[in-house]
């Protein structure tokens, strides 16, 4: 198998026979998360009793982790999807984030938009301008922290579904991290580590100031995270009033009277 777009095919010889795997790309990682997240919905409405529609949207949640890491990437196709994708899923899952801090319809609306700028162009050119590619934001802390900030993004009324989509998305942050390792792998020639080996799946890096930074980010959403189980029990009490209050005026109505010929 070879990849006429690729300069540098890497080789795997099995006896006679040789497979050519091209570089992990884009393409490479966003297939990988997405194969991964099929597997992860249906692991969870098929044993862990989640419905068809969470099962599904935390595949969709794996998917896209898989393109996260690539937002330290300076320029080209990973940060611009990348960045697309993710200032317009975000303000999508804050519906009940919204909800619980009562915003109207007309804020939800003002909020999502102010979410996309925010995202598009101020959270992404920070990225651009404090982050180095396979930097700490390549790194397993990275990983728990974009979990625990869908964690604090998507509220809900079970705290088993809010974990099972959070988890979601630190398997394909995951999932990239894992690839970017295995492609560092030359086997072209024997066995030979490229010098990228190491820089994914790590803990900590060279940098003092990005391991002080990152493993600061983790303990700060650790804390938030920790004081915001109780949103589970407002949604669930939001969500009886919502009831309560739509069946009491139909059981209300005295539907007699309004038959004309009574």
């Amino acid at each position: 198998m070879h990849c006429i777009r690729c300069k540098a095919p890497v080789s795997i010889f099995l006896g006679t026979a040789s497979l050519e795997l091209t570089l992990a790309d884009f393409k490479s990682h966003i297939t990988g998360s997405t194969l991964v997240g099929i597997g992860y919905g249906y692991w969870g409405v098929a044993t862990q009793s989640m419905s068809i529609e969470n099962g599904m949207l935390a595949g969709g949640l794996c998917a896209v982790s898989g393109m996260l890491p690539d937002l330290d990437s300076d320029s080209g196709v990973p940060l611009r999807e990348t960045s697309m994708f993710v200032a317009a899923i975000v303000p999508i899952l804050m519906i009940e984030r919204f909800k619980d801090l009562g915003f109207s319809h007309e804020a939800m609306a003002l909020a999502a938009m102010l979410l996309y700028l925010g995202i598009r162009f101020v959270a992404i050119d920070f990225f651009k301008r404090y982050t180095v590619h396979r930097g700490m934001w390549h790194s397993i802390p990275a990983a728990a922290s974009a979990g625990l900030l869908a964690y604090l993004l998507m509220p809900s009324q079970s705290e088993a579904v809010r974990i099972y989509k959070s988890l979601a998305v630190v398997l394909g942050f995951t999932v990239h991290l894992s690839m970017d390792e295995i492609w560092s792998i030359d086997m072209s020639h024997g066995f030979r580590l490229k010098k990228s080996f190491g820089t994914a799946l790590k803990f900590f890096s060279k940098s003092k100031l990005g391991n002080v930074s990152v493993y600061g980010k983790l303990i700060i959403l650790l804390w938030l995270a920790w004081g915001d189980r109780g949103v589970v029990d407002r949604i669930r009490n939001r969500a009886r009033q919502e009831r309560t209050y739509i069946a009491q005026p139909i059981q209300g109505i005295d539907f007699e009277k309004w038959i004309p010929w009574r």
